[in-house]
């Protein structure tokens, strides 16, 4: 189906001035060194993400501006100014250093959205170590997977979470410190023999920390990606980041110092880095942090509460909002708005029009990944919307669609996605596997592993992943995860996942498992090894259906072929089986 083209406003019907005022010209001229002056730097030409993000701002004229408004799950209230931030980082910092956390040691965060993960986040940036965050929905397995490749020396957690992974942290050699933050007193559980309270420790640090000595390329945030084989693998980003972070933020997200700011994401997740803590304090804008979970009438609230201003979500999230129907909203005040963007997945262009009736305004798609941390392809304030695109690229990205051997394909062909390095966000290496961090650069590109197309006018269009990688509502999902997790049940002989395509989540997973000998396909097992999954994963990565087999369908040489599989759900054409495994 073809959809109209939302025409771009004109200037008198913005509500502000957007801040990238003629893309063409921009995209022709642009060099990153322009906006490398923007930003404050160290002295003796070093860099600094929380610096960027936090210090030049408090030491500034921001230094009593609001740069967190937080609400907390019970209705909790706290707000921070850029001054308090810094102060706590700072302490954070030096609480660090002084349980002997090095330059280049990882520090992980296991929490939920509170106030003291992001005075963390900065403090372990300062300090010059690198920072994994974790998505708070994990089970056991994911965290230790990601702690051990690591080679973590601190977790910084909360009870309820400690708890859950407890059973793991004997497999972690190399995790010295556990430092457990209890919010609120929400918790009156006792510290384990040997864990640190985040309260006392924060209470006896200083506020004041430096020199910071990072420079452009030293590590600072490490997340993981899921894949198709093998563990998760950890994308690796560097200070130089916040570059893009800043850039993007200003011309893609459109903020402005006036802003209030909502990204819905996760800190677990790359967008709640990127653009849940990076993008918006680089800019000085001021942002809502809300910990508590999707519910329609309450992110309206937030909304209606804050006077949100510029909103940056998913298209799941979108998704979920339209089947809460289109009286909801007008039961709240939500003139604040001025800007919706969207990330994670390909935005359907009913999603679109959706906000256009509802909200009075478009959504706009953009497209990235965790290893390019930040976006590199949008749609803009200044130009028209083709619904269904992923827009543009960034003026200094430059995208093209390629054949395997790296020649560029004329519009309207489908091909590779592929991105010409360098640029400041890009990841610089898969922790411990280089190997396969030099397999995404071939032929002067970087390969993305996704598919689409370019039109005439240069507009990209998605069409999928290259690979088995499963996107439920925005969060990749590795197979190889899910299938390690359900072989460990005692009933499991074999399993195989997929993605099945589903209205909200935009795919959920589905396994297909075979039983060992002496176990019968029950109702009662099925339900039992789902709960199995949800312990040893997350509610989120577990499958939402199990179907039990015979036996999977393998190549010659033993591999599950996840993509008949997939064929046979969906009734596809099922492609050459000539490598198949007579059965």
């Amino acid at each position: 189906m073809t959809y109209p083209v939302i025409e771009k406003p004109s200037l008198a019907e913005v509500r502000m001035k957007p801040n990238l005022q003629d893309y063409d010209a921009t995209y022709r001229s642009f060099q990153w060194k322009s906006v490398e002056r923007e930003l404050a730097w160290l002295p003796g030409g070093g860099l600094n993400l929380a610096h960027e993000c936090v210090d030049r701002h408090a030491l500034g004229g921001l230094r009593d501006k609001v740069a967190m408004l937080w609400e907390g799950k019970e209705g909790e209230e706290e707000t921070y100014t850029f001054e308090q931030m810094r102060r706590e980082s700072n302490r954070f910092a030096n609480l660090l250093k002084g349980l002997g956390v090095q330059k280049g040691d990882r520090v992980f965060l296991f929490m939920e959205r509170v106030p003291e993960l992001y005075f963390a986040f900065f403090g372990i940036l300062k300090l010059g170590a690198v920072v994994g965050p974790l998505f708070s929905a994990f089970g056991p397995d994911p965290v230790r997977d990601r702690l051990l490749n690591s080679g973590a020396r601190v977790l910084v957690t909360q009870p309820d979470l400690r708890q859950r992974v407890a059973s793991i942290l004997k497999d972690l050699p190399e995790l010295k410190h556990i430092i457990v933050v209890n919010k609120n007193n929400r918790s009156r559980e006792p510290l384990a023999r040997g864990d640190l309270s985040y309260e006392v420790l924060m209470a006896n640090a200083s506020a004041e920390f430096g020199p910071l000595t990072t420079t452009k390329d030293d590590y600072s945030i490490m997340h993981y990606t899921s894949g198709t084989t093998g563990r998760p693998k950890g994308a690796v980003h560097r200070h130089y980041a916040v570059v893009q972070h800043y850039l993007t933020g200003k011309w893609v997200l459109d903020l402005h110092r006036e802003d209030i700011y909502w990204c819905t994401a996760d800190p677990g997740w790359v967008t709640g880095t990127s653009y849940g803590m990076s993008a918006p304090w680089s800019n000085g804008v001021t942002q809502v942090i809300y910990e508590g979970g999707f519910r329609a009438s309450a992110w309206y609230q937030v909304i209606q509460k804050y006077g949100v201003t510029m909103w940056y979500t998913a298209p799941t999230a979108i998704r979920m909002l339209m089947k809460a129907g289109e009286e909801l909203p007008g039961q709240y005040d939500l003139s604040s708005l001025r800007y919706i963007c969207s990330v994670g997945e390909p935005l359907n262009p009913e999603a679109i029009f959706w906000g256009q009736k509802v909200f009075h305004m478009p959504i706009h798609d953009n497209w990235w990944q965790t290893e390019t941390g930040a976006i590199l392809i949008a749609n803009y304030p200044i130009l028209s919307i083709r619904p269904g695109s992923m827009g543009k690229p960034v003026p200094g990205i430059r995208a093209g669609i390629v054949e395997q051997d790296g020649k560029e394909l004329p519009p309207g062909q489908e091909g590779d996605l592929a991105i010409r390095p360098e640029w400041p966000a890009m990841f610089r290496t898969y922790w411990q596997d280089e190997e396969r961090y030099r397999s995404r650069f071939q032929n002067g590109w970087y390969v993305t592993g996704d598919r689409a197309r370019q039109d005439k006018d240069g507009y990209f269009w998605f069409v999928g992943r290259t690979d088995d990688v499963i996107n439920t509502a925005g969060h990749l999902v590795g197979p190889f995860e899910v299938e390690s997790a359900l072989i460990e049940h005692p009933a499991v002989a074999e399993a195989g996942v997929i993605g099945k395509p589903d209205p909200i989540a935009m795919e959920v997973v589905k396994a297909f498992v075979s039983l060992k000998e002496g176990y019968e396909p029950t109702p009662q097992l099925r339900n039992e090894i789902m709960r199995f999954a949800r312990q040893k994963l997350a509610a989120g990565v577990a499958p939402r259906e199990i179907e039990f087999v015979r036996s999977l369908p393998k190549t010659r040489s033993g591999k599950i072929m996840r993509r008949l599989l997939k064929a046979r759900e969906l009734g596809l054409p099922e492609g050459d089986t000539s490598t198949l495994e007579e059965d």
